[in-house]
């Protein structure tokens, strides 16, 4: 492996006009594919084998004509102070409006009238029309969603309140500046990190090509594989801190590398061929824990996943073949000003000074059971909330209050009750039954009597007349624990009754959906927690030749991502801090939250895992004692890796400033297990950990010693390729 990309490194530093152009033309062509790719025909969020689902496509043949998942949108209108919106003047109000929205796009397939359709609060100050389409959110075309907005505001230009809830409206997460904020301390890290602008540049250069080539093959993918803006967003997160990082590690061996006297193409060869083979095996890691995703079987999960994994592997390949064709470029810009002027290299500092690495490692090898101690308690006092953990999806309840979705919603619980804005679905299937009708009266009366339920609508039977829909309005608010107790209730109450009357009785609806999703993910969650870190752990055996450095990555990683699911349950759930993150709206933990945690946060903690824990085992390969090796991997790599964890944090901290609720949590959730990760764990807990151990860290059976394939990431047969031939003895002369 080392030598194969020592050569790699070579090739892409003599051929880098070459190689840059491959690159450029790349960008081009997946850009003008983005621009001219057609927006996504659809998103269609379905998760096969649940009960919501089977719904949704029972009603789909059964009622043909209607889609189950159209997008809808409720218009809600609220009369001035002290007025109803039953008075005339207010009446002819609200019917131009549904006037208007009844013609406003072919899109539309049904609007009700709040007057007709039991659509106004008993007070009489709210009301509200239901406008269904014939497609999905994904589906609906801009002038749809401009006519409903139009016909929204005329209504207010005639001095009602109107706002508008449901899915119609779904748009592009807006992220804010926070985003641009990010960047900009990664390049700040990097110029401090580097002391030289064109050596902090050349990794946010790279990082920021392999994102462009990631995020626009997947919007000129969209319409094909049906992706959505979320996995964009997902992959400029990930591709830009990873892409950043990768580079960061390439450079910095390089500049070492010519610190040492080397030649600049065999600097690249040599950086390549080593900091190379950790950005190969730890990018392997994060493939794997986002590929992972897939087990779940949630289509749009792991649509997310594999669009993520792929502009990972475009970040390694552009730190192995476009960082060294650019370190070409670069010349001796590359280094700071001192190092061209011929200054002590940056392992130690004027004078033979230790530098900090050095120092901390030393620190904690002199005191490693109190250093294990304090991150093991701390972290562990910090995951203390991950035990009240509450798991649901967000609903228009979790908008930020100035959106329209969110004061829809509000209005809404105010004229009829929390539950209104969570509807549930009821059908009940009597094909091949006795008495259909008969059977869904019973269902219908007997789900009203349930303490949880605020009202139900009569059946509405299918032309054949064998299956009946009925809505079903709880008393509490979507994303409740009371919502989702309710609809175990009625499914298991309903369905022992239609089964008496020879039918079937099923739950859907989009509440219903989450709580399905919800359980879906909490199910998955050990099954996947066991593929990602078994299979991470058999590639960090090969990686490290040892059976317990591999363990105590892994041990290592779940207690920072449960110490980050704590602050995330403390912020989002209980409110701490809430302000400060802009978190407008407490309530349960997003569903896919640790499950998405636990993949993408073992990728990137494995990072910093096989970064700095490589250098070690390079130093011990080549005869260094257990703690001396300790130290040499702080000296090379601990600045280098608190300037990755750095960059990282602040890229995946600028998505805090989303609009969008799940990718502020997202964000912010990240963020926390990175630092969690990178400075108690792998800045403490490993050094700490690896001194208790000794040579014992490095032992490995030697049945396994065998069996395992050695991939010489630590460079021991590339130094065996660069040592110098020995010199033929001369043949001896007779004399």
């Amino acid at each position: 492996m080392a030598t194969f990309l020592y050569k790699l490194g070579r090739f892409a530093f003599r051929r880098r006009r070459f190689v840059a152009l491959i690159w450029v033309a790349l960008l081009a062509v997946a850009g003008v594919g983005a621009a001219t790719a057609s927006s996504p025909a659809a998103d269609s969020f379905s998760v096969p084998g649940t009960e919501s689902q089977k719904t949704f496509d029972l009603l789909g043949e059964r009622f043909p004509g209607t889609k189950a998942d159209g997008a809808t949108a409720r218009v809600v209108f609220k009369a001035p102070d002290g007025q109803q919106v039953t008075a005339p003047a207010q009446k002819q109000a609200v019917e131009k409006v549904v006037g208007e929205l009844k013609s406003s796009s072919p899109q539309v397939a049904s609007v009700s009238d709040p007057y007709l359709a039991k659509g106004v609060a008993q007070d009489g100050k709210i009301a509200y029309a239901q406008v269904t389409y014939k497609v999905s959110g994904f589906e609906l075309t801009d002038d749809a969603r401009d006519a409903l907005q139009d016909a929204a505001r005329h209504g207010r230009d005639d001095g009602l309140t109107v706002e508008i809830g449901g899915n119609a409206l779904q748009a592009m997460p807006e992220t804010g500046a926070t985003e641009v904020i990010g960047i900009v301390i990664s390049a700040v890290v990097l110029v401090i990190t580097f002391g030289a602008l064109t050596a902090a540049g050349l990794p946010l250069l790279t990082a920021l090509i392999g994102v462009g080539i990631g995020v626009s093959s997947i919007t000129a993918l969209g319409s094909v594989l049906d992706l959505s803006s979320t996995t964009s967003t997902l992959a400029m997160m990930i591709g830009l801190a990873v892409g950043i990082d990768y580079a960061l590690f390439i450079v910095s061996r390089y500049r070492s590398e010519l610190a040492e006297g080397r030649e600049r193409e065999e600097a690249a060869g040599r950086a390549v061929g080593t900091a190379g083979s950790a950005v190969v095996f730890a990018g392997l890691t994060v493939v794997i824990a986002l590929v992972g995703l897939s087990v779940v079987n949630i289509p749009m999960l792991t649509k997310m996943g594999i669009a993520a994994a792929g502009t990972v592997v475009i970040a390694v390949l552009v730190a192995l073949t476009l960082i060294p064709a650019l370190l070409g470029f670069a010349g001796k810009r590359v280094l700071s000003r001192k190092a061209r002027k011929g200054a002590p290299a940056a392992g130690e500092a004027e004078g033979g000074k230790p530098n900090m690495g050095t120092r901390w490692a030393r620190f904690v090898l002199r005191r490693p059971v109190a250093v294990l101690l304090a991150g093991v308690v701390g972290l562990g006092v910090i995951a203390l909330p991950a035990g009240s953990l509450e798991m649901g999806l967000p609903d228009d309840g979790a908008q930020p209050t100035s959106t329209t979705q969110r004061k829809a919603y509000d209005l809404l619980s105010d004229g009829f009750g929390p539950g209104f804005n969570g509807p549930l679905t009821l059908v009940v299937d009597g094909q091949g039954g006795k008495d259909p009708k008969a059977a869904a009266a019973q269902v219908a009366t007997t789900v009203a009597e349930l303490d949880g339920v605020a009202a139900v609508t009569p059946p509405t039977f299918n032309q054949a007349g064998d299956t009946a829909m009925l809505g079903v309005v709880p008393k509490s608010k979507p994303s409740s624990t009371e919502t989702e107790d309710l609809v175990h209730e009625i499914r298991g109450t309903a369905g022992d009754v239609a089964r008496a009357a020879d039918a079937r009785a099923l739950v859907t609806g989009t509440t219903a959906m989450n709580i399905d999703v919800s359980e879906k993910l909490n199910d998955a969650l050990l099954p996947y927690l066991a593929l990602v870190v078994g299979l991470a752990f058999l590639l960090l055996m090969v990686v490290f030749r040892s059976v317990l450095v591999p363990l105590k990555a892994a041990l290592g990683f779940l207690l920072s991502v449960v110490a980050a699911l704590g602050a995330v349950v403390a912020v989002f759930q209980w409110g701490w801090l809430s302000g400060l993150f802009g978190v407008e709206q407490t309530g349960p933990v997003m569903s896919m939250m640790p499950i998405f945690m636990v993949g993408v946060v073992f990728g990137l903690a494995m990072d910093y895992e096989v970064f700095l824990v490589t250098r070690m085992r390079e130093a011990y390969v080549h005869g260094e004692r257990p703690g001396q090796a300790v130290v040499t991997g702080f000296r090379h790599g601990a600045r280098v890796v608190t300037a990755a964890a750095v960059i990282m944090i602040s890229v995946f901290a600028g998505f805090i400033g989303s609009s969008e609720s799940m990718i502020k949590m997202i964000g912010f959730g990240l963020a926390v297990a990175v630092f969690f990760d990178a400075f108690v764990v792998r800045m403490a807990l490993v050094p700490a950990v690896l001194a208790l151990l000794g040579r014992a860290a490095w032992w490995l059976p030697k049945w396994l010693q065998r069996a395992l394939p050695n991939v010489d990431v630590e460079g021991e047969q590339l130094q065996k390729h660069l040592a110098p031939e020995p010199a033929e003895q001369p043949a001896p002369v007779k004399v």
